[in-house]
C-alpha cells in the first residue's frame, strides 16, 4: 500500500536510463566504486598509523635549513 513495487522501481530505473545514458551511468559506477576503494585503503592505512609504536612519532629528525635568495624571471 504504501510501498513501491517492483514495477515502480524498473520504470524509475527505465527513465534514469533513458535521461543520462548507460555510458554516463557506467562512468558513475566507476567513479564512485573508485572512490569506496580509496575510502577503505585510507582507513586501512589509518589503522595501520596507529598500530605502530608511540616512539616513532616521537623521534626528532635533524634536517638542514639551505638558505638562498629568490629572483624574479624577467619576461620579454
Amino acid at each position: 500500500m504504501g510501498g513501491l513495487s517492483i514495477w515502480h522501481w524498473l520504470i524509475v530505473l527505465l527513465v534514469v536510463v533513458l535521461i543520462f545514458g548507460t555510458k554516463k551511468l557506467r562512468n558513475i559506477g566507476q567513479d564512485l566504486g573508485g572512490a569506496v576503494k580509496g575510502f577503505k585503503e585510507g582507513m586501512k592505512g589509518a589503522e595501520g598509523e596507529q598500530s605502530q609504536p608511540q616512539s616513532d612519532s616521537t623521534q626528532q629528525i635533524s634536517g638542514k635549513t639551505i638558505e638562498g635568495e629568490v629572483k624574479k624571471e624577467k619576461t620579454s
